[in-house]
């Protein structure tokens, strides 16, 4: 999950995409930035992770020197339907799936850099766009699998969401099959992702910002302006973002008003029948374990196993989730700062009590004066707080993390704008994902829309002091974001699931993550009637990443079934 934050149009007044598949840089061993991106945008793997999910996808331009692709002549199998069939839904349930090559899948150097790997296969998977008309308009969704190594010993599929909204599970899902070659989840799991509706390779996508225009709002900084005038332009902005995405979307508002979390459960439901499982064995990241509850609660006794690792609590409602997450990066933040303070370089100095003021002082100036990156492109005050955003999620940044702010001292903003690029998926060549454009779509279908103006300027007020290194310096502001202005209703809303007839679950939450809070979990977990493995470190989603103890726990639930002793702990 992303931090919530006060944005630029389109990306919500307090909401940045949240996805945990966060993406990383590196630095050699001069410190200096590598760049190792394909030809634009992609996600980068350290060689101590064991799966690339959750935080990690691997970027290489040749891919594993043993790979071989797969054949373009696909292979059509039936194995559904398996399990409860809703009625009008048979057809669905029952398709079959068309198994090729993935390299036409790919919408993003991501994509193409994670599909240059071997044993992967991909394939369309038909839903409709309404469930409440199955026999009107359908919608099609990317799928990618690897199988199981061990046909025999095969338990079944294992989808993998990377979060969001609006991360695409295709990528994950390759990065992961590649780095889960030889251990048991890949001997006894196929291993399966997906790219959510309106989202990558599924058609159609949510359009809203050309590339143009998203460079054009990253470098405004209106979000510091609240003026009258100033708050008039940021909403006007964000009406416009939403009569765009309208405009631009295939089908429309329609398209739009079945983009929510729901949906995607539905839709995970029919891939579950057209894998030819009886039951879902689910491993969801950040927004993906809301994707995993809603699934709970809609489709209790068609689960077998649920890891959900960053968890949201789903009966918060967003304004207390934009607090309590804003104080966890402030806690990230304070963590560097500590960590910081120890080196003879800390851009920050070496009083951790005074490194939230240093950073003010660093930052702020960049609304007046941004700072030339070349390209024609300036970092802003907001492009520099995204990346240090993006470098909070885990420890092995936080080196990157330093160099950038050093350099941001000389007057030079590579590093923030690479990390901030990174952060808002833009490729080298200008190009963006429609990760930011899908993410409000459905923020904006999941959640009530918040019009009260007073209300806005208190949120605005707690959220600057419980994240005080966000903050711009100029006084709050009260300006509608672009959900207030969405032209759907909302379809949905926070609530405690109901989850009769659910199998025992496990929830991994992490004592300081920064952006899915540890107590988030707690309550999840004790949502879902399941197991809680607490993992005491400081980063955003932690199973499949190197944590032995984690990945051990993890495994052995996903293959026996088998929960931790209450109160486990890993460290």
């Amino acid at each position: 999950m992303r931090p919530f934050s006060r944005t630029s149009a389109g990306r919500g007044r307090w909401c940045r995409p949240n996805h945990s598949a966060q993406p990383r840089l590196t630095t050699n061993a001069r410190g200096q930035w590598q760049d190792l991106r394909v030809s634009g945008f992609t996600r980068l793997l350290p060689a101590v992770s064991l799966l690339a999910v959750g935080g990690l996808l691997a970027a290489c331009t040749s891919g594993d020197p043993e790979d071989e692709r797969q054949p373009e002549r696909p292979v059509t199998e039936r194995n559904g339907p398996v399990g409860p069939v809703p009625e009008g839904l048979g057809e669905f349930y029952g398709q079959p799936l068309s198994w090729g090559d993935c390299a036409r899948y790919a919408t993003s150097d991501t994509a193409k850099a994670a599909f240059n790997t071997r044993d992967i296969e991909c394939a369309r998977l038909t839903v409709p766009l309404r469930y409440d008309k199955p026999d009107g308009e359908t919608i099609t969704l990317g799928v990618l699998r690897r199988k199981a190594s061990d046909a025999k010993q095969r338990v079944g599929s294992l989808v993998i969401n990377p979060g969001g909204p609006g991360a695409a599970g295709m990528p994950a899902a390759a990065q992961s099959a590649s780095a889960a070659r030889g251990t048991q989840l890949g001997e006894r799991f196929d291993i399966v992702g997906f790219d959510p509706r309106g989202i990558g390779a599924s058609e159609p996508q949510v359009q809203c910002l050309t590339d143009q225009e998203r460079d054009a709002e990253r470098a405004e900084d209106d979000e510091t302006d609240t003026s009258p005038k100033g708050i008039a332009k940021q909403e006007s902005d964000e009406r416009e973002f939403a009569r765009k995405c309208a405009q631009r979307t295939e089908h429309g508002k329609t398209m739009l008003a079945n983009m929510g979390t729901r949906d995607v459960a539905r839709d995970m439901d029919v891939l579950r029948s057209a894998l030819g499982d009886a039951k879902l064995n689910y491993l969801g990241y950040s927004y993906g374990t809301r994707i995993g509850s809603t699934y709970a609660e809609l489709f209790p006794r068609n689960v077998r196993a649920l890891v959900l690792d960053g968890a949201l609590d789903p009966a918060q409602d967003q304004v207390e989730a934009l607090v309590a997450q804003g104080a966890g990066f402030q806690k990230a933040f304070d963590e560097f700062a500590k960590w910081c303070a120890r080196k003879q370089d800390c851009a920050l100095g070496n009083n951790p009590g005074a490194a939230t003021q240093r950073f003010q002082q660093l930052v702020q100036p960049l609304i007046n004066r941004p700072v030339e990156v070349g390209a024609g492109r300036k970092l802003s005050f907001d492009d520099a707080t995204t990346g240090v955003a993006q470098a909070l999620y885990a420890k092995d940044l936080w080196e990157m993390l330093n160099s950038a702010l050093v350099e941001l001292q000389r007057n030079r903003g590579a590093g923030l704008m690479q990390l901030a690029d990174i952060y808002n998926e833009r490729g080298q060549d200008g190009s963006y994902s429609t990760t930011q454009d899908a993410f409000t779509a459905v923020r904006c279908v999941d959640e009530p829309k918040v019009t009260d103006k007073k209300e806005i300027l208190q949120i605005e007020r707690r959220y600057k002091q419980v994240a005080p290194f966000m903050d711009h310096g100029r006084p709050a502001g009260a300006a509608l974001d672009a959900c207030a202005f969405w032209p759907v209703p909302n379809t949905s809303r926070p609530h405690a699931p109901n989850v009769a007839g659910l199998p025992p679950t496990l929830v991994i939450s992490t004592t300081n993550d920064p952006a899915t809070p540890y107590q988030a979990g707690v309550k999840l977990a004790n949502a879902l009637g399941g197991g809680l493995l607490t993992y005491q470190g400081t980063q955003h989603t932690v199973f499949l990443q190197g944590k032995k103890c984690v990945d051990q726990i993890g495994t052995k639930y996903l293959v026996d079934l088998q929960l931790p002793p209450r109160g486990a702990r890993c460290s």
